[in-house]
């Protein structure tokens, strides 16, 4: 009895060391060093270059349209034209003015040469040749005068036809063949609009923290500042996965918006085919310079309630946490901002093991961290 007693306390004893599990195989690699070229993200919505309202500047009738609305039309390219016939009897009306003008000038000068030789033979006097004279100057005046009123005739006939005064996308018409439109260097008829499409702007809102970044980086000599020099900016549409569309940022605005926190910059984009509208969202990211920096595959990074932390492997196999500052991913990797070193053990396959977790001992095998390009290769 005695023998059994011992023999089964034997086994009491043996069962806790022989449910023990072993300790989890888990792949460790220090964090990729490289430098990169980083890129911050923003949304945007695109805005038109330039934009026109087109008004009338003579009044009349709309006599003839010329454009079908929302075409795109070229700079000089006639758009309405208004009833030219009171206009070309004020042209004819001036130019008549200015050739009965010009014969009174002409009738004048030669009244003062007739004059000059009489006045030296004492035939005439002084008196006389004074008053031709002021006459001649009279008549020049008069002339200066009708030149003018031709001029604004003719100006005036020309502004009959409406042209486009820049080349882009015209909205409808605000105006039908037949109405009466008031011109006026103010407060003219309003007949339509147009707006250039390219290039084209995509403006967007960076936040504080960005902007004092970006100063800090300028005045350090990482990256120029954005108003000297235009950085290149990459941007996509809703339905795109890459980054197609290339521009350069070309404005950053002077004051911060003290209730949003931010400040307004812009970018330029070609639109040579016109698909991209005025109003439209767009997703760009800008060029923030090329740093040093600790990469981690994605997947390596685990949720700590707020917190995003990277398990890493100790000198005696314990995994130990580390809460990290993440940046863009790139090149499938993501930049490690800060929390972890260059020698340390990244844990980077086996963290589905339950029993991989902080404090835990672990059995690292060496692995490699690559970027796609180079695990396609």
């Amino acid at each position: 009895m005695r023998r059994l007693a011992f023999a089964a306390a034997a086994l009491l004893l043996a069962a806790p060391a022989a449910a023990q599990p072993p300790a989890p195989t888990v792949t460790v690699a220090n964090p990729l060093s490289r430098t990169v070229t980083e890129w911050d993200e923003f949304t945007g919505r695109f805005e038109a270059v330039a934009r026109v309202d087109v008004r009338a500047r003579v009044s009349g009738f709309i006599e003839k349209i010329h454009f079908r609305d929302g075409q795109l039309v070229a700079e000089g390219d006639v758009l309405f034209t208004i009833d030219q016939r009171p206009y070309l009897i004020a042209r004819d009306a001036a130019e008549a003015e200015a050739s009965r003008a010009q014969a009174q000038l002409d009738l004048a000068n030669s009244d003062v040469a007739r004059a000059l030789p009489l006045v030296q033979s004492r035939s005439i006097p002084q008196r006389e040749l004074d008053a031709r004279e002021a006459q001649a100057r009279v008549a020049q005046a008069s002339l200066m005068a009708a030149r003018a009123s031709q001029a604004t005739a003719r100006l005036n006939l020309e502004w009959t036809e409406v042209r486009a005064p820049l080349s882009g996308r015209i909205s409808d018409r605000r105006v039908d063949v037949g109405n009466l439109v008031s011109g006026a260097t103010e407060g003219g008829t309003l007949l339509t609009t147009i707006v250039k499409v390219d290039p084209i702007y995509l403006e967007f809102d960076a936040s504080e923290s960005d902007y004092i970044k970006y100063t800090r980086l300028a005045r350090a000599g990482g990256r120029p500042s954005g108003r000297e020099t235009p950085h290149p900016v990459e941007a996509r549409l809703a339905d795109q996965a890459d980054w197609p569309l290339l521009g350069q940022l070309d404005f950053v605005d002077n004051v911060l918006n003290p209730r949003a926190g931010t400040i307004r910059a812009r970018a330029v984009l070609d639109n040579a085919d016109g698909f991209l509208t005025p109003g439209m969202f767009a997703r760009l990211r800008l060029w923030a310079g090329q740093n040093r920096a600790l990469m981690v595959p994605d997947s390596a990074i685990v949720t700590d309630q707020a917190r995003r932390i990277l398990l890493v492997v100790g000198a005696d196999d314990v995994v130990q946490p580390r809460a990290v500052t993440l940046g863009p991913i790139i090149d499938g990797l993501r930049v490690v901002r800060g929390g972890v070193e260059p020698t340390d053990r990244v844990i980077i396959n086996g963290l589905a093991n339950p029993f991989v977790r902080p404090g835990a001992k672990v059995r690292p095998t060496p692995g490699e961290i690559a970027t796609q390009q180079a695990a396609q290769r």
